[in-house]
């Protein structure tokens, strides 16, 4: 949530904001709720001490025995706390529009966001890797996977519905490793690793930003629980309500959850294969840092997210989200895009976003730093796949597959599949 201050004080800068986000913004709207809050808040300040007064001369009044005095003062009070209500119960209808404007409203872009329409605009920062040259007819995941018998999408259907996913045998095992590598890389890089609920009730996905804006994109159980769309909402919320000290900055965590999404407005969008589905696994960091250093904590991240692409092996490339393409609650925005022979192109495969001080606004996380501030201020708050699972086991079945149908299962993985160093059809 953006800070009613700055917005209060920066009308201009958030219209040009929001405009280059393709994000609706209504400034009068704005100025007129945050007018009548304010004049509300004033004139109830300015009858509460009217009625202070004459509390205090009805009870000098009965003292001097002017009960016909006290009594016409009692009257007032009484007409001056009804105008009081009536105060109070506009400045909160404002206060509750004014809270659901911003609530509604996506972060600031960072200067250093480019401005662009949409993903067409989106640069390039960076390559890695050589996409692979086949000397044979290659197939896409979608047809490969099953082939092998380490993919279902039949029998998923049978059981649940389209867009979700059944794997067995060196598919499930596979999945399973590459889960047990990516956290077992990020925890030896200073992550901690935590297990969180795959469920998250309103006031978590709040603090994200997934709520209210998004609810259409959830599950949502009987109970008003939601199935959480990433690790993301757990783990940012871990400290929702409390107050760090600095010493402790960054925190860094990561965590493997399933993540659940309706996709909703999707439709027609990578039907085939594990690109786009309703239930994937994920292994996600988040970070809490300081201000002044959640930038450079936003390029480590990337960094982090890299470095599994490269023990894989997987060609990749970084792209610098523009303004009309960032996520909601993101300020800045780096996507590492995967590349499939599928596609014949790069496809996203983590996102890695400084969200600055937006969600902890929302769910109340501060820091305190005694030697350099007085009270408290709100942390940054940073996350990044690393990564999706199902893409990358996407996109080691594409790169890695081989002339007589197989796929060689990339080094760092072959001690997490028990020594297993080629899939092939059982």
């Amino acid at each position: 949530m953006l800070d009613i201050r700055f917005v209060r004080e920066n009308q201009e800068a958030v219209a040009t904001a929001m405009k280059n986000r393709n994000a609706s913004w209504d400034s009068s709207r704005f100025s007129e709720l945050d007018e009548a809050r304010r004049t509300a808040i004033t004139e109830e300040e300015s009858l509460q001490a009217e009625r202070n007064a004459a509390s205090k001369a009805i009870g000098q009044m009965m003292a001097q025995g002017n009960n016909d005095e006290a009594e016409a003062a009692k009257e007032q009070v009484r007409a001056i706390n009804e105008k009081i209500a009536a105060l109070s119960e506009k400045r909160d209808e404002a206060e509750s529009a004014l809270s659901a404007m911003l609530l509604a409203t996506p972060n600031m872009p960072a200067d250093s966001t480019p401005v662009g329409a949409d993903e067409n605009d989106n640069p390039e920062v960076r390559r890695w890797g050589t996409p692979p040259e086949f000397d044979f007819e290659f197939k896409a995941h979608w047809d490969l996977g099953p082939e092998l018998g380490i993919i279902d999408f039949e029998r998923a259907v049978k059981l649940a519905k389209s867009r979700f996913i059944l794997l067995g045998g060196l598919g499930a095992r596979l999945e399973r490793a590459l889960i047990n590598f990516m956290a077992d890389t990020h925890t030896s890089r200073g992550y901690k690793e935590w297990w969180c609920p795959a469920m998250a009730n309103a006031e978590t996905l709040t603090g994200t930003g997934q709520l209210p804006k998004f609810e259409e994109d959830l599950f949502k159980t009987s109970e008003g629980l939601y199935l959480i769309p990433t690790a993301e909402v757990q783990l940012t919320n871990i400290h929702s309500g409390e107050v760090l000290d600095a010493e402790q900055l960054p925190l860094k965590y990561c965590a493997f959850t399933p993540c659940f999404r309706e996709e909703a407005g999707s439709a027609g969008r990578d039907t085939r294969g594990l690109i786009r589905v309703h239930q994937f696994d994920k292994v996600e960091m988040v970070k809490y840092a300081k201000p002044e250093e959640s930038y450079d904590d936003l390029e480590s991240m990337v960094e982090d997210a890299e470095n599994i692409l490269q023990l894989l092996g997987l060609p990749y490339r970084v792209i610098s989200l523009c303004t009309g393409d960032i996520g909601f609650s993101a300020a800045k925005t780096y996507d590492l895009e995967v590349w499939l022979p599928s596609y014949n192109g790069y496809k996203e495969i983590s996102s890695c976003s400084n969200c600055t001080d937006f969600q902890a606004r929302r769910a109340n996380i501060k820091y305190r730093d005694p030697e350099n501030f007085k009270g408290s201020r709100f942390v940054h708050t940073l996350n990044g796949s690393g990564l999706a699972v199902g893409r990358t086991m996407a996109a080691i079945i594409e790169n890695y597959q081989q002339a007589d149908g197989s796929i060689k299962v990339p080094d760092v993985l072959v001690p997490y599949m028990g020594g297993v160093e080629i899939i092939e059809k059982a």
